[in-house]
């Protein structure tokens, strides 16, 4: 699964020159939370909610309501705004957009093919991802298999086993814990009972050893 199969292609951008309040305006108008800064086309840098709330003045402040709003009106996106933005590829894998996250500690990157910003990734998008992938809310049955070694055509006769009760594979998962491999099931039934009598009679191991 790649990037550009889940990133947000309807992009709302600002340019530097734009005033902090118009952008938090068309934040609220869109209903997000980060803007990529364009200058010519060409990213320049991003602007977050938390940037803009870490540029309010205090309520500490001896500032009047009157200067307070005044310093906001006179500040642009460029006086605040994320530089050293983190970029991704639309053709890299999810893989690589979650260690980027995790690795800068962010929950935004913007999609740049050469050039151009093409979309936007957050982490809200690959969380919609791994629903999909899982198959939620699609209804039927969630079964775990336990594989202790590595066996030739396990995948193969685990669906052979299912088609032959009439059972279909929605999505399938290969996860490692421990010391044994967890293959998870998303089987189009809801007869729980059925999938289940039919994998431990082929001799699938359904338990944790």
């Amino acid at each position: 699964m790649s990037v550009a199969d889940y990133m947000s292609q309807n992009l709302v951008t600002v340019r530097p020159t734009t005033r902090i309040n118009d952008a938090v305006d068309l934040m609220k108008q869109n209903d997000i939370h980060r803007l990529p800064v364009l200058d010519g086309g060409r990213l320049i840098g991003l602007i977050t909610e938390g940037i803009i709330q870490r540029a309010l003045p205090s309520k500490a402040t001896s500032l009047s309501v009157f200067e307070a709003n005044y310093l906001l009106n006179k500040t642009t996106v460029a006086d605040v705004m994320e530089k050293d933005v983190q970029v991704i590829a639309p053709d890299a894998v999810l893989e690589d957009a979650i260690y980027a996250m995790r690795k800068n500690n962010i929950g935004v990157l913007p999609v740049v093919n050469g050039t151009q910003v093409v979309g936007i990734i957050t982490n809200n998008d690959i969380f919609d991802a791994f629903l999909n992938i899982s198959g939620y809310g699609r209804g039927g049955t969630n079964v775990t298999i336990y594989v202790q070694k590595d066996e030739l055509g396990f995948i193969a006769r685990l669906g052979d086993t299912l088609a032959q009760h009439k059972y279909n594979i929605l999505t399938l998962l290969v996860t490692k814990r421990d010391d044994e491999q967890a293959i998870e099931l998303h089987v189009d039934s809801e007869d729980k009972v059925g999938v289940k009598n039919a994998l431990s009679e082929a001799g699938f191991t359904l338990e944790h050893k």
